[in-house]
């Protein structure tokens, strides 16, 4: 299996498709936003009709877990979803199926002029190549106009 996932402001699967608003930035903020994790897993004909985990954690630049506050205390920031793909009739054996997902994520207390990086995980196996890192703007000084050409 491989996977593709960007980072958008907000996503959405409707009918097996992937719908993305804001997609493709790296750097945000430095206001809390809410975001969104969205791609396709492309799963190999072997491994249909099985169940598969996907899991993105998020990281400091430190490699630590990005923790926020939850009313049973500190958390990690963990997104998952299980799923399985079947093989639809009339599709050639040997084919790649695709899953799309979408995972919204409420505005997170990130801090400004730092590196955070998703790191995903599918059955459980580090996909230490799909990582993908993200950086919240510098706080501007009061009446300063922000740079263009980034988003968020």
């Amino acid at each position: 299996m491989k996977l593709t996932f960007l980072l958008a402001d907000s996503a959405q699967v409707q009918s097996g498709k992937l719908y993305m608003l804001g997609a493709g930035w790296n750097i945000t903020g430095p206001q809390a936003t809410p975001g969104a994790l969205a791609g396709v897993v492309h799963v190999e004909w072997g491994e249909t009709n099985r169940d598969h985990s996907l899991a993105f954690n998020l990281v400091r630049e430190d490699g630590q877990p990005f923790m926020v506050p939850t009313p049973t205390g500190p958390q990690p920031v963990r997104v998952q979803m299980q799923f399985q793909v079947g093989r639809p009739a009339g599709i050639p054996q040997g084919s790649e199926l695709n899953v799309p997902f979408a995972f919204n994520i409420a505005p997170l207390p990130y801090e400004p002029g730092r590196r955070y990086e998703w790191r995903p995980s599918l059955d459980g196996e580090d996909l230490a190549d799909n990582r993908l890192a993200f950086t919240i703007r510098h706080a501007l000084p009061p009446g300063a106009a922000a740079p263009g050409g980034t988003a968020g």
